[in-house]
């Protein structure tokens, strides 16, 4: 029978072999190279010595919550952060916030430079930064329904990556398919993913 492990496990793990560079901010600009890839690789140690131990607990879930606000807006909430998504004037919002689909995008960015930061890190190649940018092409025809044959998703994305650093061509070739092979979004975007709703009806 396979567990959950809620994050906070392997955080615990994970903050047990840092000594003090824990208590330190957590922005990564005021980490010194070596001290962030020190600090990623004890987290590598940390998470691969419990998954040894008990397999059970590589099974991580994360969870969020939403409820509707102003006109097509959502209020979200996620362990203890919260955010907003709208949608722009013309998709029937207030432009309060990014919306969905520019989410999305900032999520595979973002999960793309952590897996960066991390892949750097395990294999001893060195990034002193990393910038990406990424465009996704959708058509709102299929979020309308003006044309069945037409997805309702990016149709493409194109990322741009950008790694500054001492290392060859060649190194950050390799760095670049290890991060394409392991980033969790990159993955949810270009294989399919299983996703089970269940409708509630309240009454009014």
């Amino acid at each position: 029978m396979t567990s959950t492990l809620d994050t906070t496990t392997l955080d615990d793990a994970a903050t047990g072999t840092q000594g003090d560079a824990a208590g330190a901010a957590t922005s990564s600009s005021q980490y010194l190279a070596t001290e962030r890839d020190e600090r990623l690789a004890a987290i590598v140690t940390a998470t691969t010595g419990a998954v040894g131990a008990d397999p059970t607990l590589a099974a991580v879930q994360f969870s969020a919550t939403g409820a509707s606000t102003g006109w097509v807006a959502t209020d979200l909430a996620t362990r203890q952060h919260a955010f907003v998504v709208d949608e722009p004037a013309s998709l029937g919002g207030d432009d309060s916030a990014p919306n969905p689909v520019e989410y999305a995008l900032g999520a595979l960015i973002s999960c793309q430079v952590v897996t960066y930061r991390f892949w750097a890190a395990r294999l001893g190649i060195r990034v002193d930064d990393v910038r990406i940018s990424a465009v996704g092409d959708l058509d709102v025809r299929g979020f309308f329904g003006l044309d069945e044959g037409v997805r309702a998703g990016f149709r493409e994305i194109r990322l741009e990556v950008r790694v500054t650093g001492p290392e060859t061509p060649e190194r950050y070739a390799e760095l670049q398919a290890a991060v394409d092979a392991h980033c969790p979004v990159l993955d949810l975007f270009t294989n399919p993913t299983l996703v089970r709703t269940n409708l509630e009806v309240a009454a009014a």
